[in-house]
């Protein structure tokens, strides 16, 4: 039985958000997103010449993505480098990215992204890909629509919305589903499945996941908002 969160939160509640976009000075495009005790720093660079040439692709941009967690982001400090599970998280960003950035429109060139984990808390990849969509948005690249990301699951009997690592930890069994959206048209763009969750749970949890991604949504639009408006009064 998992009747009461540990943090205190409602089964349906969302950790406290703050999202900021034009964090990096020298990048095209940057963001800084944290829910919780869990936050990422995005980079964009480009669009630029490919190199090497030989990924180069004639019809569309090439996505490179980097995914790093630092030694201090966990209290048992993370090994510096980037190991498999961080190489797997960003071929899993590219993979959303590549649908909602319109690449088609930079043939032959290639657009880097850099993504730091800087605490973390569970939901790494969540708040990695919605700061990366932040600032890409922030450099200007063209965009199907803002992606945004959250991850749902169960925990005992209860599905409940945006993990903590304690819940992830829960001894009575968890089951974590990371998801992203294209909120405004209605596409899944990222569903992951650690653990066990019968179909009827995992509707709910997807219902769940896309209502906390609609509020987090609002929250990149209006830190983008923020930042444009800041800008024409300068």
């Amino acid at each position: 039985m998992y009747e009461q969160r540990f943090d205190g939160r409602k089964f349906d509640e969302l950790r406290k958000i703050e999202a900021e976009v034009g964090v990096v000075p020298n990048a095209k495009g940057s963001a800084r997103f944290r829910i919780g005790n869990t936050e990422a720093i995005a980079a964009v660079y480009g669009p630029d010449e490919v190199k090497p040439r030989h990924f180069e692709k004639m019809d569309r941009a090439v996505l490179m993505v980097k995914y790093d967690m630092m030694p201090f982001s966990v209290p048992d400090r993370a090994k510096p480098g980037i190991d498999r599970r961080d190489m797997e998280i960003a071929e899993v960003l590219m993979n959303a990215l590549n649908r909602a950035i319109m690449v088609e429109e930079f043939p032959q060139m290639m657009i880097n992204i850099n993504v730091y984990v800087t605490q973390a808390d569970a939901g790494t990849r969540c708040a990695s890909l919605t700061a990366a969509s932040m600032a890409c948005a922030d450099a200007g690249l063209p965009m199907r629509d803002l992606v945004a990301s959250v991850a749902g699951g169960k925990i005992g009997d209860s599905v409940v919305l945006d993990l903590t690592k304690e819940e992830e930890d829960f001894e009575g069994g968890a089951t974590d589903v990371p998801m992203a959206f294209l909120p405004s048209k209605g596409e899944i763009l990222l569903l992951q499945l650690d653990g066990k969750v019968s179909k009827e749970d995992l509707k709910k949890v997807i219902e769940l996941g896309k209502e906390g991604a609609q509020k987090i949504y609002e929250i990149e639009r209006e830190a983008l908002k923020r930042r444009f408006s800041n800008e024409s009064k300068s």
